[in-house]
C-alpha cells in the first residue's frame, strides 16, 4: 500500500446530503466547506465526486458554477451512496507489480452505528468495475481511517477500533495481523491503544497520527491534564517513544496540541466531545489540506506542515461545520492510483 503521498490519478469525494446529520442551515454551511475543498483541490488532481441522485446532482452543478472552478476537471458520479465518509468505504489500492489493485475491504458504518451503509460498502465494486481495475476481497471489515502507512510496510492502527468487537469478532488480533500484511503489503504493525474521546469510529488512527515521511509520525496531544484526551494521547505519545522501525531506528516524533473547538448547539449523537484534529489533513499531489480549528493552534500546525512538505502549497480550511458532523478532511477523501479519465 502506498503512502498517501505517492502520486495520485485522483481524489474521491462524496457531496453531503444526508439531512440526518446536517440538517437545516447545517448542510448549506458544510456544503461551502465543500466547495472550497474542491476549489483548492481540484487545480493539482482530477475530482471524482459521487451524489446520490439527480436533484443533488443539479444542486451541486450550480453551486460549483458561481465558484472559481474547472468543471471539466470534476467528474460526476451519480450512485447512490449513504454518507460521506469516502475514506472508510472507499476503494483501498495497492501496487502490485506495476499495475494497481482495489482490496475491498468490508464496511459496517463503525460497527452499524449508522444505518443504511449497504450502498457505500459496494462503491469498491462499482469503481474497480467501471474503470476495469484488478479487485480483491479480503474478507475482513476494515475502514480506510483505521490504517495509515509510510509506504515502506510500516502500518499505525488502534486496538480500540480494530480489536473492537464490532468489527471483526471472531479474528484475533494475529489473524488481523496477517491479514493486514498479506492484502497491504505490511512487514511492521504498530499499534497504538485508543483515539480521540467521541469519534464515533472508535477511534480512528488517521485522527490522531499520522506520517510525515518514512520514518517520521506527527502525533496529537493535549496540553490540559484535566482534559478527558490528555491521558489517551500521552499513553499513545509514549509507545511511538518506545517502537523500533524494521531498520533499527527510532520514530522521529513531532507533536500537535489539540485544538480547542466550541460547538453551537447539540452535535450530532448528542456527543458531547467532537474529534477535531489536525491530523486529518489531505495530502495531494501538489497541495496539502489542512483542518483549522483554534486560532490559537492554527498557525503552529500549518507551521508544520509546510517545513514538511515544501514541494506542495499548504492550505488551511476552517472546518468546524465538518466536524459537527464527526467528518474532517482526511475522512472526507480518498486517492485513487492508476485509474485514467477524461478529467
Amino acid at each position: 500500500m502506498p503512502a498517501e503521498w505517492h502520486r495520485h490519478s485522483a481524489t474521491q469525494l462524496h457531496w453531503p446530503s444526508n439531512k440526518e446529520i446536517w440538517s437545516g442551515e447545517r448542510l448549506e454551511r458544510v456544503e461551502e466547506v465543500y466547495c472550497r475543498i474542491i476549489e483548492e483541490l481540484h487545480f493539482y488532481e482530477p475530482v471524482h465526486l459521487f451524489v446520490e441522485n439527480l436533484e443533488v446532482r443539479n444542486r451541486v452543478m450550480q453551486k460549483l458554477s458561481l465558484k472559481p472552478v474547472e468543471l471539466d476537471r470534476i467528474v460526476i458520479h451519480q450512485q447512490k451512496i449513504n454518507t460521506v465518509w469516502a475514506r472508510d468505504c472507499g476503494p483501498v489500492f495497492v501496487i502490485k507489480g506495476d499495475s494497481y489493485v482495489i482490496t475491498d475491504w468490508e464496511y459496517n458504518a463503525w460497527g452499524e452505528k449508522y444505518t443504511p451503509w449497504e450502498n457505500d460498502n459496494t462503491l469498491p465494486s462499482f469503481i474497480a468495475n467501471k474503470f476495469n481495475i484488478k479487485r480483491v476481497e479480503p474478507g475482513m471489515i476494515l475502514e480506510g481511517g483505521s490504517i495509515e502507512v509510510n509506504g515502506s510496510g510500516v502500518l499505525l492502527t488502534t486496538e480500540s477500533v480494530l480489536l473492537n468487537e464490532n468489527r471483526n469478532p471472531k479474528l484475533s488480533q494475529s489473524e488481523i495481523e496477517n491479514i493486514l500484511k498479506e492484502y497491504l503489503g505490511i512487514d511492521q504493525i504498530i499499534w497504538l491503544k485508543q483515539g480521540l474521546a467521541g469519534d464515533i469510529t472508535d477511534g480512528h488512527v488517521d485522527n490522531i497520527t499520522r506520517w510525515l515521511n518514512e520514518d517520521t509520525v506527527v502525533t496529537m496531544v493535549c496540553e490540559d491534564p484535566d482534559d478527558i484526551n490528555h491521558e489517551r494521547l500521552q499513553e499513545n505519545l509514549e509507545i511511538l517513544r518506545s517502537v523500533k522501525l524494521k531498520n533499527g531506528r527510532s520514530l522521529h516524533i513531532e507533536t500537535l496540541p489539540l485544538p480547542k473547538i466550541s460547538m453551537e448547539g447539540i452535535i450530532t449523537d448528542d456527543t458531547k466531545y467532537v474529534p477535531a484534529s489536525y491530523a486529518s489533513y489531505y495530502i495531494a499531489n501538489g497541495v496539502v489540506i489542512v483542518p483549522l480549528y483554534d486560532q490559537q493552534y492554527d498557525k503552529k500546525a500549518l507551521k508544520l506542515f509546510r517545513t514538511y512538505y515544501k514541494g506542495r502549497k499548504v492550505i488551511g480550511i476552517p472546518s468546524q461545520d465538518l466536524v459537527w458532523g464527526h467528518a474532517s478532511i482526511h475522512s472526507i477523501t480518498q486517492q485513487w492510483y492508476g485509474i485514467i479519465t477524461g478529467a
